[in-house]
């Protein structure tokens, strides 16, 4: 029996088993993430420590995504991604022995954190560019809403169940279970017989593969927007991993468990605008949208610096997730469906050097702000700089002739 039009991508085989086994993954994923940065800060107690932790994550997307695009762009995917979720099972197996055992260091969770950078630096952009190859270009906005939609639904449920857990029983065990998620996701991949081999129009040298994605992106306008307005809201804005923990503990005198339940608020509103795009949307969003977007999720990170109580920063953060996947899911549609299938590896490498790859510049300068200025001056400071990039960003759009609406795709 086929799925109703608003879940049509899961009447693709492969793609219901990769989804289901990403569910289960990415909730031990948002649990991990909860789980590393309370333990830095009960290791430090330091936010320009806790900054550092996504400089050394995210340092390997900085440098190599474009060089992983390329590499995607060589080998099948299936097996690329089953080798990634393997290395980051182990990671998540490592730090659980070192927390357990006792021996855990700050620099033991900065090292873990940079190989985690390394495996995820090929595993995004093969992830991104596997989607297509199961469900096929019609089929694609839908299954990206609903990716969206499983990664989200996990930020809700992650969070909150670390919370309880590192309270209860300690952030041991939060990395463990997120090891023991990968087994779920591993089986789906065994499972699919999608392989995602390379195009052979995209099998080039690394080096002529690298500069071809820089020369598209560079003479195609909405891709080239695309890209840099996410490079603007990356580095200013979505560093909710340092503000969040921080704006719990030295903000709202809160514990683990209400740490947990304000990520959740992010993820929950996250999961609200999944369900609507999954229900909605049919085609590329414009440019416009995109702008409108990352000016709304400029001026809520502002805010943050404003919340004196538990429930204002909840519902805000709810309406800040909202508003960060509609942005998310927008850039990564327009990016997929104006890309040709020989560059679609590359290109989704690009994004990932926009999107996470920005991430160390991010966290480091709100972490380094909230350390000498103190944690709302880092969010006025980061969310009042979102605004002016992306007003600049526009009116050099405009200046340069650059069209605000993109035809749906058929």
């Amino acid at each position: 029996m086929p799925f109703p039009e608003a879940l049509r991508a899961l009447n693709h085989r492969d793609f219901r088993f990769f989804w289901g086994g990403q569910l289960v993954s990415l909730i031990g994923t948002w649990m991990q993430s909860v789980a590393q940065s309370w333990l830095v800060l009960q290791l430090s107690g330091s936010p320009l420590k806790l900054g550092l932790i996504g400089t050394f994550q995210f340092a390997p997307v900085l440098m190599f995504s474009v060089v992983a695009g390329a590499i995607v762009d060589r080998l099948p995917k299936r097996r690329l991604i089953l080798a990634t979720q393997t290395l980051l099972a182990l990671q998540a197996f490592t730090l659980t022995a070192l927390v357990w055992t006792g021996h855990v260091r700050y620099w033991h969770v900065a090292v873990l954190a940079l190989l985690l950078g390394c495996a995820n630096v090929i595993d995004m952009p093969t992830r991104q560019a596997f989607i297509v190859e199961m469900v096929g270009r019609g089929d694609l906005v839908n299954a990206v809403a609903l990716n969206s939609l499983v990664f989200n639904g996990a930020r809700i449920v992650g969070p909150a169940v670390a919370g309880l857990l590192i309270a209860r029983f300690g952030v041991a065990f939060a990395f463990l279970l997120n090891g023991l998620s990968f087994v779920a996701v591993l089986a789906a991949l065994l499972a699919t017989r999608t392989p995602g081999d390379p195009d052979p129009a995209g099998q080039l040298g690394i080096r002529a593969g690298v500069s071809g994605a820089l020369a598209y992106a560079a003479r195609t306008p909405p891709v080239a927007f695309t890209l840099t307005l996410i490079v603007a809201v990356s580095i200013l804005v979505l560093n909710f991993n340092v503000v969040v923990p921080l704006i719990a503990k030295d903000v709202l005198g809160e514990g683990a468990h209400g740490f947990g339940l304000l990520m959740s608020s992010l993820g929950a509103g996250a999961v609200l605008a999944g369900i609507g795009l999954t229900l909605l949307r049919r085609g590329r969003p414009s440019l416009r949208f995109l702008a409108v977007s990352a000016t709304v999720l400029s001026a809520g990170t502002a805010s943050l610096g404003l919340v004196d109580h538990f429930a204002s920063a909840a519902v805000l953060l709810v309406a800040l997730g909202f508003c960060q996947i509609l942005f998310s899911t927008g850039c990564n549609t327009t990016l997929q469906l104006t890309t040709p299938d020989a560059l679609r590896g590359r290109v989704m490498g690009l994004y990932a050097l926009a999107n996470a790859g920005m991430t160390p510049f991010g966290s480091l300068l709100v972490g380094t702000m909230a350390e000498h200025l103190g944690v709302r001056a880092a969010c006025m400071l980061g969310g009042g700089g979102g605004l002016v990039a992306v007003a600049v960003l526009v009116l050099v759009g405009r200046r340069a002739g650059l069209g605000w609406t993109l035809a749906r795709e058929p």
